[in-house]
């Protein structure tokens, strides 16, 4: 309970009307897009059709791989430096 002792009144109220705002901010542009869709076809015809060139650029590869190669990197040298593995267990 001692998370909830700092949580006011206050503190809710400016969480709700912050997410209050982004929704009406969200609604607000998905109208103003599509009043301009049907205003100006032609140039949401347009807009619309460079999207699926984002598909043609190349998607990175995710941080953990990199991770990954630096940890193998890392026993790669403490084996070269002679140092015993961490891995094993003295019975």
């Amino acid at each position: 309970m001692d998370l909830l002792d700092g949580v006011g009144l206050g503190t809710l109220l400016l969480h709700w009307l912050v997410v209050t705002l982004l929704l009406l901010i969200i609604v607000w542009a998905m109208i103003k897009v599509l009043t301009s869709g049907k205003i100006m076809s032609r140039g949401a015809f347009l807009f619309l059709s460079f999207f699926p060139l984002i598909s043609l650029f190349p998607i990175p590869p995710p941080q953990f791989e990199n991770v990954q190669k630096a940890k193998q990197e890392q026993r790669k040298r403490k084996e070269d430096s002679g140092d015993p593995p961490d891995d094993e267990t003295i019975a």
